[in-house]
């Protein structure tokens, strides 16, 4: 057993010492975190930017954090050491994981994450890129199968699925079966369709209350909509079906009257269900898409450009 070494080192990592915009991110030099009892310290491969990054930046997501904050909770690397009670990890390992929002992150060039939150990285793509999969995909997994109880041959509307966790629940929902109606804008609706959406709904010059032609069984909102658009959607679903989503800044519609059900996505770190997908991307049954690859000091430029809305795909940072 190789235990963290106590001697203090340094690394480069983006930190912000106060809330606020992207310029309070720092590009800078920091102390090397060390493994502690059940952790293990990763050299960082990779570290996935995440629109809730710049929640937890500007302080309006409520994550207690503690200043100087390093971002980034999707990580993918290497087992640099392990600390103490740790046997089902060691150095060298490739690995990903979901690691706690409220603590450092990966965007930095170690990290140390909780052993009981990682699995082994995909064999068959790049090891910076498997940091794109993690909490984006378990995001889709949980919303469509443990809250949606998505099955063969039902019907699911997946609206916003342009984006990251869209990609992965198209994917996911067309591979359990089941019949795959997406709304896109023009810019993302050729990937949705590759991802195996049966049909697809370009929000911006269709209506998707006219184009559902028959009731789904499931309706998953991943888009920011307004809560009168949202409301009305829920039409479209059959009696007894479910509305899933991610908004969490407004509440889920649904309708007791004829027992649509609500659910609320808050993704947890299920490592079971991890690995499941980790195995579908070894099979060539997933796709990990990644827009772009920056380094590591360009990760504040990202924030930028996110907070305006040009940031769209997922993004990975790569230390320098």
């Amino acid at each position: 057993m190789l235990f963290a070494n106590r001697k203090k080192m340094t690394m480069k990592a983006v930190r912000f010492h106060d809330f606020g915009g992207p310029e309070v991110l720092r590009y800078e030099e920091a102390d090397q975190p060390v493994a502690g009892e059940g952790q293990v310290l990763i050299r960082v491969a990779g570290s996935a930017f995440n629109p809730a990054d710049n929640g937890i930046r500007s302080g309006t997501l409520p994550f207690p954090v503690s200043l100087p904050h390093v971002p980034g909770y999707d990580v993918s690397g290497i087992v640099e050491a392990v600390g103490a009670g740790v046997t089902t990890l060691h150095v060298d390992d490739a690995v990903i994981g979901f690691i706690p929002m409220g603590e450092d992150g990966s965007a930095a060039e170690y990290v140390v994450a909780p052993a009981d939150v990682l699995v082994a990285a995909p064999s068959g793509i790049d090891l910076a890129d498997a940091a794109g999969l993690p909490s984006v995909a378990l995001t889709a997994w949980q919303g469509l199968f443990d809250l949606g109880g998505l099955k063969d041959g039902q019907r699911v509307l997946i609206t916003g699925a342009g984006g990251a966790v869209g990609g992965y629940a198209v994917q996911l929902a067309g591979r359990a079966g089941a019949y795959v109606i997406a709304t896109a804008s023009p810019r993302s609706h050729d990937a949705v369709a590759a991802a195996g959406a049966n049909e697809v709904i370009d929000h911006s010059s269709t209506s998707v209350l006219d184009s559902v032609t028959e009731p789904v069984d499931l309706l998953l909102n991943l888009a920011p909509i307004s809560p009168e658009e949202f409301a009305s959607l829920v039409d479209l679903v059959r009696d007894g079906g479910i509305v899933v989503a991610t908004t969490a800044w407004m509440t889920t519609p649904g309708d007791d009257k004829r027992g649509v059900r609500t659910a609320g996505v808050f993704v947890e770190p299920k490592v079971d269900e991890l690995a499941q997908l980790v195995s579908l991307v070894d099979r060539g049954e997933l796709t990990v898409d990644i827009a772009q690859r920056v380094p590591l000091s360009e990760l504040p430029s990202i924030h930028a450009k996110a907070a305006a809305g040009e940031v769209h795909g997922k993004v990975v940072a790569v230390p320098n």
